[in-house]
């Protein structure tokens, strides 16, 4: 088996590789009767109906069966007779109908469902056709404001928000607000959860604003975190004695044994972690899943401490509903939520389901020009065995619980639809394979949430990607990323942003890349000679290629209209911000949204991949705390929305 790298070079994959990685899907090929055994049970599922099927409107759709006694059942409850034909010597297909939705397909007396899924997602032409938006990129935790006095909470997003629409913004970009982990304060990568289905209850609105605000520029997040859940704590004891609980018991019934799952899991977790022992995979046998006897009973005797839990994720849920409410109400798009590429093996999407998941797999990233011995991310991620077994179940309630409170959504490393590279437990980055997801019908699901939801969708598609992909996600209406520090033609010459295309979102860079100034002062190569072995040459030779971007990239920015005089000095970022706003938000790009650091001309960025503790990450504060009553942000806001050509 292979598969090429960066350079488009192929590369054999190892067969001890292939072994680990069949036998973690459930697959063992370590003989030739397991090999044996494994092809009969693929056959066998091959020949069985699964229990959800994807299908465009008016499509024949083939059900791997020979009876007839087929029916439809719409969403309203009403049953059809569908057109049935023979396909084929064992098989019948049935016409899907005309209308995008989830329909019930009644095979006999086995159930299984039809979704009916539309070409594209729900896209910038169907909120105002031709419209080029300006969006702003947040962190929530630096935001200043809301309830939290220590770090930004959905209060501080909702009010930030306001501010932004006020002058022209119609979108904001914030990082992912999954649920981490309650007794774990120092896990704080919003990219590595705990699971995707439910909201990190830090970002809840407190009780009441705080009498003090911290004025570190980094968040001490155990000490922050203590005196946050300390506060929700009170005002969950303060609920408790309310008699009004029924919207809080409808949030219950509704999140039904997932949600009741996640607090149990909340609960198990901050009880072992006490005890020192961290992670579910080492708590004693009779609690490693929901089902096992001592977490029944563990559940039985701490009711109060699950419902505190479901009530942190009741209060999420609603302050973040009242962001994007509010957002709205002043802009065309509001919030664009992050949806992670995975999830922790420790969390609690793994204890509670993880035949769902690639358990026994990390998800990464292969050799490349970038890291020579790739990366292992330490995720587990969706399997696609799984996404079968289970209707994609999990998948599809991924997908509304980011497009619940969200104008948009962001999925990270998007080309996850179609591969990811996995890698044993236990193996180096480099010795893993590629894993196929079944991406016509991952696109085809999310472009039906997408519609009902009225969400657009932007796909991650940095990094290597594979050859004609973002065509692929082009007609299926999901907008790519075009970040100026990747926009070069072949000769190293910076593409015009008149060039750039309009079914993408331009962007002057990300949370794992250098902020304009931070580029422009060389403050990224600052912090990796600081906290890698980078030679004093390589270093060198960096700075060296520096020197030649910037010349190269203030001739694009006066190429495009968006700068005159001489370049700045290396020591003067300011003029080059400015020009890198004007020249971003004058791409041809239906949205174009830049981080609130730009805005503000800070150096820092919010994470520097490859680090742990010895960068900062997710810790920085915006170092204005009111950004809109600062005149230069203020101009740089107006001359970015002036570019877009909105009003």
């Amino acid at each position: 088996m292979q598969w090429r790298d960066a350079r488009g070079t192929p590369k054999r994959v190892d067969p001890e590789t292939l072994q680990a990685v069949l036998s973690a899907l459930g697959f063992p090929a370590g003989t030739e009767a397991e090999i044996a055994e494994s092809r009969a049970r693929i056959s066998e599922e091959k020949r069985t109906v699964p229990p959800l099927l994807v299908a465009k409107p008016g499509a024949r759709v083939r059900l791997g069966t020979a009876r007839r006694d087929v029916r439809l059942r719409q969403e309203s409850g009403e049953w059809d007779e569908p057109d049935v034909r023979t396909w084929g010597d064992h098989g019948v297909t049935v016409r899907a109908p005309d209308t995008y939705g989830y329909y019930k397909l009644s095979i006999g007396n086995r159930d299984h469902t039809l979704a009916v899924v539309p070409e594209r997602c729900f896209g910038i032409e169907d909120i105002r056709s031709g419209a080029r938006f300006a969006g702003i990129g947040v962190q929530i935790y630096a935001l200043h404001g809301g309830t939290t006095g220590k770090f930004g909470d959905f209060a501080a997003l909702r009010d930030f928000a306001a501010a932004a629409s006020a002058h022209g913004i119609d979108a904001l970009m914030a990082n992912p607000t999954h649920a981490l982990f309650a007794s774990r304060p120092e896990h704080i990568s919003p990219y590595a959860p705990s699971t995707r289905l439910f909201l990190n209850p830090l970002y809840a609105p407190g009780p009441s604003k705080p009498r003090t605000r911290s004025r570190s520029t980094l968040v001490d997040w155990p000490q922050a975190s203590a005196e946050k859940y300390a506060s929700l704590r009170s005002s969950f004891e303060q609920f408790e004695k309310e008699t009004r609980q029924s919207d809080f018991e409808r949030f219950c019934a509704n999140g039904g044994s997932r949600l009741f799952q996640h607090a149990l899991f909340e609960t198990l977790d901050g009880h072992f972690f006490a005890h020192g022992l961290n992670g579910w995979r080492n708590w004693p046998q009779p609690f490693r899943s929901p089902a096992a006897s001592g977490a029944q009973r563990f559940a039985a005797e701490h009711p109060r401490e699950i419902r505190y839990h479901q009530y942190l994720q009741w209060l999420a849920s609603r302050s973040l509903l009242a962001a994007q409410e509010s957002a709205r109400e002043r802009m065309a798009i509001g919030l664009i939520a992050d949806m992670a590429v995975g999830m922790d093996p420790q969390g609690s999407h793994a204890w509670s389901a993880p035949c769902e998941l690639l358990m026994g797999l990390h998800v990464g990233a292969p050799p490349d020009i970038f890291n020579a011995t790739g990366q292992d991310w330490g995720l587990t991620a969706l399997s696609p065995a799984g996404l079968r077994a289970t209707g994609y179940a999990a998948f599809i309630e991924t997908l509304r619980a980011g497009m619940r409170h969200a104008g948009g959504i962001r999925i990270d490393h998007a080309m996850g639809l179609k591969r990811l590279w996995v890698i044993p437990a236990g193996a180096s980055p480099g010795e893993g394979v590629y894993l196929t997801f079944p991406q016509k019908d991952m696109t085809g699901l999310i472009a039906l949430e997408s519609q009902r939801h009225r969400t657009i969708v932007v796909g991650e598609d940095l990094g290597t990607v594979p050859e004609g992909f973002r065509d692929e996600l082009e007609r299926a209406g999901i907008l790519g990323m075009q970040v100026l520090w990747f926009e070069r033609g072949p000769r190293g010459r910076f593409v015009q942003p008149r060039r750039w295309r309009r079914t993408a979102v331009a962007m002057t860079t990300t949370h794992d890349l250098p902020t304009v100034a931070g580029w422009w002062t060389e403050r990224d190569i600052d912090w990796r000679a600081r906290v890698s072995s980078l030679s004093k040459k390589v270093e060198q030779k960096d700075r060296s290629e520096r020197r030649a971007d910037r010349k190269a990239l203030w001739g694009a920015f006066v190429e495009a209209k968006c700068a005159k005089a001489k370049a700045p000095g290396r020591t003067d970022p300011g003029a080059a911000v400015d020009a890198a706003l004007a020249y971003v938000g004058s791409s041809t790009c239906a949205l174009a949204i830049v981080p609130l650091e730009d805005l503000t001309a800070e150096a820092e960025q919010p994470n520097l991949p490859g680090t742990i503790n010895e960068h900062p990450n997710w810790r920085r504060r915006d170092r204005l705390r009111k950004p809109f009553d600062d005149a230069d942000v203020l101009e740089r806001v107006k001359c970015f929305v002036a570019a877009r050509g909105t009003p």
